[in-house]
């Protein structure tokens, strides 16, 4: 109703100063004409006006109530607005926009899950000369195969951060919620990264209870800590530091914090650092950063229903804090 009168508003202005100036012309012209004969004159012309607009809000009705409704639905929809010519034109004109609308989304998903596709096969692919490349320099015992190993562990991770990030958009058809061991799978991304942990002389150090579990992903929550991991470690500054990894109860959820040593993150960085391909100072110092590790952690996160909080002193190291839905159900993944 607020819809129509604000578009009849300009309509009744009008009439109502056509029925001030209707008397005011008799008057100047002289004319002698009964008072009752005016009124009875501006009641009739009110009541054809609305009975117009009773009519007009009848056969428009659904489509002010569609147009003033302020429960949007998420899905596109396009409900019929009434049989008057107007709403039936604006019914159609939507239905067109709809039409191209949802043809250009179809072309648009067909080439990227196509792209998607690509990615995947390529990824593989690669995986494939760089498991070779490795094998055969398991046979090599000279120092310069190290340094080609630990080339490859970066195209490794490199892959598995283009995999991962391909694989986000159509993150709802890629994950299984269920409760997972705490420590058993903070554990496999140690092992998983262990060759880092060794070459950089980090160690990590566990105040994690056995029995605990949480709600989560298991692949995309091993892929989370995977590049926190890799980030603590690579930042960790000298051989000798150690990586804290602490489980705290919070009611129905469970706070996971990894607490390095390193070098920490400038106090100007921090409210940045979950900005995709953001590095700052520390990471253009280090050559370590793509600036789409914990940009990642964040997104992937969000989805799970977690939260990741950071909190850094520069010089004295860097807390990242892991906050998951507490599982009952003793049936855990892990070993």
């Amino acid at each position: 109703m607020k819809l129509f009168l604000r578009e009849h508003l300009p309509l009744m202005l009008f009439f109502a100063v056509q029925m001030l100036l209707v008397p005011l012309l008799y008057w100047l012209t002289g004319e002698d004409r009964p008072f009752t004969v005016v009124l009875y004159g501006v009641l009739l012309s009110s009541v054809v006006l609305l009975v117009y607009l009773v009519y007009r809000y009848l056969s428009h009705r659904t489509m002010y109530q569609e147009l003033s409704s302020e429960e949007l639905s998420e899905e596109f929809s396009n409900p019929p607005l009434g049989e008057a010519p107007l709403p039936e034109a604006i019914h159609e004109r939507i239905s067109h926009y709809e039409r191209l609308y949802r043809e250009q989304l179809h072309r648009h998903q067909s080439g990227t899950d196509q792209h998607l596709a690509f990615v995947n096969r390529w990824v593989h692919q690669m995986k494939t000369p760089l498991s070779v490349i490795q094998l055969t320099l398991d046979e090599v015992e000279e120092a310069p195969a190290e340094h080609i190993r630990e080339e490859l562990e970066r195209i490794r991770k490199g892959l598995e951060m283009v995999l991962y990030t391909a694989r986000l958009d159509r993150f709802e058809q890629d994950f299984a919620v269920e409760a997972v061991g705490l420590r058993a799978a903070v554990s496999e991304s140690i092992v998983e990264n262990r060759k880092l942990f060794i070459r950089k002389g980090i160690t990590p150090v566990f105040h994690i209870d056995d029995r605990i579990s949480v709600y989560t992903d298991a692949k995309w929550f091993r892929f989370m800590l995977g590049q926190i991991l890799t980030n603590a470690v690579n930042y960790s500054g000298s051989p000798g530091k150690k990586i804290q990894f602490t489980a705290e109860e919070a009611g129905k959820h469970i706070k996971l914090h990894i607490r390095d040593e390193g070098i920490g993150i400038a106090p100007e960085d921090i409210n940045r650092v979950f900005h995709p391909y953001f590095t700052g100072e520390r990471g253009r110092q280090y050559h370590e950063s793509t600036g789409m590790g914990l940009y990642l952690v964040r997104e992937i996160a969000r989805k799970l229903d977690h939260s990741v909080e950071l909190d850094s002193t520069l010089g004295e190291g860097t807390t990242v804090t892991l906050t998951l839905r507490r599982a009952e159900n003793q049936d855990t993944y892990g070993p």
